[in-house]
């Protein structure tokens, strides 16, 4: 039975019938601009200037010779029509050459972009257009299409990255799971209800991390619609969900400010505001910590501002948090704090895809200060 097609395969390039270049459509507009303008030439000529020669026997008195002859519209026809022809044909060929010139300089940028896009195509990201020159039409898309391939770039690494990231956090509750599996076998009495207890921990950290990547790819395929939300009830929201996650770990936690309507997602900001939260709370000292929420208008825009006690952090690192699985001593896990390394990651896509700003600064005394700011509504 033969093997299905992979749905990920390329679709097959369409098989196109040979024709004409557009350099060469190009010249044969030049050279048929230029054949139609001679052609109307010699018409205007023939019609308004030999309509009023007469035809026949032409004779002019002279006083000094008597009388003497004079051409008239056939003769003048017969010594016009072939020089006018054959000049006629002339600059025909000269359009000719000079349209393919001129064609070939016009079309020039379209040549190197198809030359930068092939080696796109074949694997080299680092390619540029650059067009040299003014402003003109051309270089603009050249603009346009540089730009794309610097998004497509960014993107490709990140997701080289998330990918290489993800693979390797995934790894480790599943090796966890390994590890349990493999003792319990090989214990002849093993605890049973603690090794469920450890089994279910694993389990739970792996569902979050899998949650967490579906969100984020969920957050780059499809952007919500924008409406107005009231970006105080996400804080207010956030603070009353996780009351008691901020006991558990002996941090105050308060919510102050007044109601900000944004265009935004409320489901996506009620999880950017419990990502931060839960960030504040995680990352913050090991006990008197606090944290502190606040809705307010910043510069004409609307801003959920998160700040916490904590550590102090290199603006270096603090930099890089937004990256998956960034911790804020980088790609390390400990028993306390936990978490997929997701929490910022995810609260940077949302503020993307709603058109907003993230701005994350290390505060001087320690702790983090994340500033997500949104057009008013």
């Amino acid at each position: 039975m033969p093997d299905a097609p992979s749905s990920s395969a390329l679709p097959p390039r369409p098989v196109r019938a040979a024709g004409l270049s557009v350099r060469w459509r190009l010249t044969l507009s030049y050279v048929a601009l230029v054949a139609i303008a001679g052609a109307v030439l010699l018409g205007v000529v023939a019609l308004w200037l030999l309509r009023y020669i007469p035809d026949g026997p032409v004779y002019s008195s002279d006083p000094l010779s008597g009388e003497s002859w004079a051409p008239n519209r056939t003769d003048l026809i017969r010594a016009f029509v072939p020089a006018a022809s054959g000049a006629l044909l002339g600059l025909i060929g000269v359009s000719v050459l000079g349209g393919w010139i001129l064609a070939g300089r016009v079309l020039r940028p379209l040549a190197i972009m198809a030359d930068t896009a092939r080696a796109v195509g074949d694997g080299d990201l680092g390619a540029r257009i650059a067009l040299p020159g003014g402003d003109d039409e051309f270089r603009r898309l050249a603009d346009v299409f540089d730009g794309m391939l610097d998004r497509i770039q960014h993107d490709m690494e990140r997701e080289r990255r998330f990918a290489a990231s993800a693979s390797h956090e995934l790894r480790t509750p599943l090796a966890i799971t390994r590890a349990l599996l493999d003792v319990a076998d090989a214990d002849p009495d093993p605890d049973v209800p603690q090794l469920l207890v450890r089994l279910r921990a694993a389990n739970e950290r792996a569902i979050a991390l899998t949650e967490a990547l579906l969100l984020l790819a969920r957050l780059d395929a499809r952007p919500p619609a924008r409406v107005a939300v009231d970006l105080s009830l996400a804080a207010e929201g956030a603070v009353e969900l996780l009351h008691e996650v901020a006991a558990a770990h002996d941090v105050r936690l308060d919510a102050v400010g007044d109601p900000v309507m944004v265009r935004g997602d409320a489901a996506l900001l009620d999880q950017l505001a419990l990502n931060l939260v839960q960030n504040a709370l995680v990352h913050n000292l090991p006990s008197g910590g606090s944290a502190t929420v606040r809705t307010l208008r910043l510069g004409g825009q609307g801003a959920l501002v998160v700040e916490n006690t904590g550590d102090r952090l290199d603006p270096a690192v603090v930099a890089t948090l937004v990256e998956p699985f960034q911790r804020g001593a980088g790609r390390t896990r400990d028993g306390a704090h936990g978490g997929s390394g997701l929490g910022l990651a995810i609260a940077g896509s949302i503020v993307d895809v709603l058109g907003g700003a993230l701005e994350l600064t290390a505060l001087p005394a320690g702790g983090l200060r994340v500033e997500a700011t949104f057009p008013l509504e």
